[in-house]
């Protein structure tokens, strides 16, 4: 039995899926606030930043929004706080705090 990804949902029996697809669709997570997973928070601190954005292509969860050649702040929505942002800055304009706030 072929089940279309489409129509696949929090409330589908387990018995309708084949092995391989308990993975509803890509690009769902923006669907889902998954920074509440975080237990580390990373903190712009605007007056470091040179605008360099080598932290915003790094972030796995494009939580690093940027516009007309600027970073903004975080999207605390869906960060995770892994903290490779923080790596990256060569201003140190990125810290990690513990907790979910920033």
């Amino acid at each position: 039995m072929r089940t279309d990804i489409d129509k696949i949902n929090e409330q589908s029996p387990y018995t309708d899926l084949t092995e391989g697809m308990q993975i509803f669709a890509a690009g769902t997570s923006k669907k889902f606030n998954t920074g509440e997973w975080r237990t580390n928070t990373p903190v712009f601190l605007a007056d470091k930043c040179k605008q360099c954005l080598l932290c915003c292509p790094v972030c796995p969860d494009v939580a690093i929004p940027f516009k007309d050649g600027k970073r903004l702040e975080f999207d605390y929505d869906h960060c995770k706080g892994c903290g490779i942002c923080a790596k990256v800055c060569p201003f140190d304009a990125i810290v990690m705090k513990e907790g979910i706030e920033p």
